[in-house]
């Protein structure tokens, strides 16, 4: 187990690189009672903060404690005795290449928990063979950095070896859904998303547990595995993050160049479209997706992937919406393959004409 200090230490040092900075922090801090103090200067035993601050460069502050870990052992531990300790205890399960999307997950977590905890692993059971895991974006130390800014209590990040010792041979899989949406085009995906869930799940121990509405799909199929196993961990879904031109904030969105970046947008104008017309009283599932499919075809070096309206529970096939519906998009800008998706719900201002 490895603890790190809070990156937010000291006015001058959001400049430094994340070496430089570990080697002030190691250097400078005076962890038995959260200062800091200027280089070379002398630390009294029981320092006086402010004559420290008086007579430092840099600004005094309390330090936070961030544990990182990565063995299965020490995470759980951890997590344990933050219960002992009579702490609601949250999980927000990543890949890494944090971004707000993300964060937002873990400010959800700090509100409603008193203990959070950030898992970041790439899963290699959720990429197929010609996916991108060997070069899905890796940013370990910028990721610390933030999930320490936001005062984390836990990172947990195993490697591939510790999370599937030896030849895995037990999956989790939810049959039927994990093969809707993104299953079509991902066979395996979902199973190797839900094994992984599952196994977080049970080495860290969390009350509640927070994904993303992007991943509409896999919040759906989590959910009813946690219902089909009588896991005790309540999921709580996050709105979607978005850029200011509407694109939903993804970790892949880094694969993009300047022009696919504009190309991207598409998928959010699609989905704009198809609730336009879904508020002026469009009930019927196939009208509404090929007034989507349009916008995407406007744009053509944008494959599409799928457009559906489903159930967000079951992830059913809609043909006509009744009270609610899932519209979810998936395409591929150049050779990145993004999603996203809208909720329609029918109110009593956008009911069918």
């Amino acid at each position: 187990m490895e603890s790190r200090l809070a990156a937010r230490t000291f006015a001058g040092v959001a400049s430094l690189n994340s070496a430089q900075r570990r080697k002030l922090l190691d250097i400078h801090c005076y962890t038995q009672h959260g200062l800091v103090t200027r280089a070379g200067a002398p630390t009294p035993h029981d320092p006086d903060p402010e004559l420290l601050q008086k007579h430092s460069p840099f600004r005094v502050v309390p330090v936070f404690m961030t544990n990182v870990c990565s063995k299965i052992g020490e995470a759980r531990a951890l997590s344990r005795a933050a219960q002992k300790a009579g702490k609601r205890r949250g999980l927000v399960p990543t890949m890494g290449a944090l971004h707000e999307g993300h964060l937002s997950l873990v400010r959800a977590a700090k509100q409603r928990t008193d203990f959070v905890a950030v898992s970041i692993f790439v899963n290699p059971l959720q990429f197929g063979p010609s996916e991108d895991f060997s070069r899905y974006p890796r940013s370990f130390e910028r990721d610390r950095d933030l999930l320490q800014n936001e005062g984390v209590d836990l990172i947990f990040t195993p490697s591939v070896s510790e999370m599937y010792p030896r030849q895995a041979l037990t999956y989790v899989n939810v049959d039927g859904l994990s093969e809707r949406l993104d299953g079509k085009s991902r066979p395996g995906h979902f199973r190797g998303v839900t094994t992984v869930v599952a196994k977080l799940f049970h080495i860290l121990e969390p009350e509640v547990a927070f994904f993303g509405q992007k991943d509409a799909a896999q919040l759906a199929i989590i959910r009813r595995m946690v219902h089909d196993l009588d896991l005790p961990v309540e999921i709580v879904g996050c709105p979607i993050v978005r850029e200011p031109d509407g694109l939903a904030m993804s970790s892949r969105n880094a694969y993009l160049n300047a022009e696919q970046r504009k190309q991207a947008t598409v998928l959010y104008r699609s989905l704009m479209s198809i609730s336009a017309l879904f508020q002026q009283g469009e009930r019927n599932a196939a009208r509404l997706i090929e007034s989507g499919s349009q916008v995407v075809h406007g744009e053509p070096s944008v494959r599409l992937d799928f457009l559906e309206v489903v159930d967000q529970d079951t992830l059913d096939s809609v043909q006509t919406i009744q009270k609610s519906a899932l519209v979810a998009i998936a395409a591929f800008v150049g050779t990145t393959r993004l999603i996203d998706n809208v909720l329609l719900q029918v109110t009593d201002s956008s009911k069918a004409h």
